[in-house]
């Protein structure tokens, strides 16, 4: 009886003797081989995205491995091969690896020897089809307006359905969370699901801009309004004209300028610096902070008619500590983003790694998973790919989490990821978590989980 979440292992032999030997050191290290006396026989039970590794012999009458290898990288280029190749035949087993063979063994070979072989293979594959199906998701997501917003605990879910229908009302909206959240992804995605989605988003950071010329860039001015004023310029609302504007980390903007800017919401017009010209505007405003605005103006460090003028619409953005059980799925978003742009690869991640991340506090919230993310590919490989060495700032001793909920948080998430992994298919998640159906469909209500929401790439 085969483990139910045994990689499966195409074997491939024509002497018996050799298949059942092969198969049998592979049963015992864990997987679900399947022997085969020809590469036709193979081929036929060959399925697309098999999540296995084909193992076969080079010397085989009818189609020999070489010409399996050929077809099976054909159909599917990520698919793993091992060749195996008789005693010195060196020139084969070259001809092997350039035709794209994953590894080849030599005659006679260790028990251990092929189990290693097969083991790292095996990961490739999971890896390769995790990167399959994530693209495929940013793939169908890529025609949905907005920037991807990937998450399904409750608290994304009320963020998303309140964003969604914010989009379709014109009022200004303030948004408010802590450092990192993705307060700029959450304003771009407001402004591409609203009918102003095809017009300019313009982003100003009113604490990177310097107070001297903050004015300017904002109000636009004419020539000669001030020295160095050689031209005319275009502020940043003029050139928003028809779209939105991202006002962020508007707490740092200078009292004088609220003053100006609380004309612009009213009036919904600018004058350019040595003008007395208004400009009509057609923008909606979009504001950020990651501070309480309301004790700002409360204490004088904010307009409080600027903060009532915002404060139509605020939407609150939970800190990544409060949804922990999106934190696996959006590593590996990132790290497939990583991978992609780097052309570098990377393993998935295991109970250990998935165990550090939950256990963070993560005070840089997303903005800090989206760079460990980057780390693990471009320079996990020296440090084993253990999270815990590359993870800044993490805690080695034990969480603040009692160890129950700790427990209970990784086993949701774990269900989660596998619910993702087979689109909400219970029968297919039963097989790769090993659980009895009654099991899990205990879990699902314990955790409110609800596998129709997995499917069809619904991603949050």
């Amino acid at each position: 009886m085969h483990d139910p979440v045994a990689p499966p292992v195409l074997i491939v032999d024509d002497e018996e003797h050799l298949r059942i030997t092969a198969s049998q050191t592979l049963e015992l290290a864990g997987y679900a081989p399947q022997t085969f006396a020809s590469g036709e026989a193979a081929l036929d039970a060959l399925s697309a995205d098999y999540p296995g590794v084909l193992v076969s012999d080079i010397r085989m009458p009818g189609m020999d491995g070489l010409a399996l290898l050929r077809e099976v990288r054909r159909r599917d280029p990520d698919l793993p091969v091992i060749l195996v190749t008789g005693h010195g035949d060196i020139s084969t087993a070259v001809e092997a690896m350039r035709e794209g063979a994953w590894d080849f063994l030599e005659k006679p070979f260790a028990g251990e020897r092929l189990a290693d072989v097969v083991r790292r293979a095996a990961e490739k594959r999971q890896l390769s089809l995790e990167n399959r199906r994530l693209k495929a998701e940013l793939e169908a997501q890529r025609g949905a307006p907005g920037p991807r917003i990937v998450g399904r605990t409750p608290a994304m879910q009320r963020l998303t359905a309140m964003l969604q229908r914010i989009s379709q009302v014109e009022a200004d909206v303030l948004l408010f969370g802590e450092t990192g959240v993705g307060k700029d992804l959450i304003a771009r995605s407001l402004h591409e699901r609203s009918l102003r989605g095809g017009q300019p988003f313009v982003a100003i950071n009113c604490g990177a801009v310097p107070e001297s010329i903050i004015e300017s860039e904002l109000f636009g001015h004419e020539k000669g309004a001030f020295t160095g004023a050689v031209e005319r310029r275009i502020g940043k609302f003029e050139h928003a004209n028809g779209g939105s504007v991202f006002l962020d980390e508007i707490e740092s903007m200078p009292l004088a300028l609220q003053v100006k800017l609380l004309r612009v919401l009213q009036e919904r017009s600018v004058e350019r610096l040595g003008s007395n010209q208004p400009v009509a505007l057609d923008i909606r405003v979009i504001a950020a902070t990651k501070i309480d605005l309301k004790a700002a103006a409360e204490s004088g460090g904010f307009r409080e008619d600027l903060y009532y003028r915002l404060n139509v619409v605020t939407l609150p953005i939970p800190p990544l500590r409060e949804r922990r059980e999106d934190i696996p799925l959006l590593f590996q978003h990132f790290a497939v983003v990583a991978a992609n742009r780097s052309g570098l690869e990377a393993p998935p991640l295991d109970a250990t790694g998935v165990s550090v991340l939950l256990a963070h506090d993560w005070p840089g919230n997303v903005r800090e998973l989206r760079n460990l993310a980057e780390r693990f590919v471009l320079l996990g490989g020296a440090y084993d790919y253990r999270l815990d060495m590359l993870l800044e700032g993490a805690d080695p001793g034990p969480s603040e989490m009692p160890l129950p909920q700790q427990v209970e948080l990784f086993e949701k998430s774990l269900i989660s990821q596998s619910l993702a992994n087979h689109q909400g298919r219970i029968s297919a998640v039963c097989e790769h978590l090993g659980l009895p159906r009654k099991t899990l469909y205990d879990k699902l209500k314990k955790y409110a989980l609800k596998a129709d929401d997995y499917r069809h790439n619904r991603l949050l």
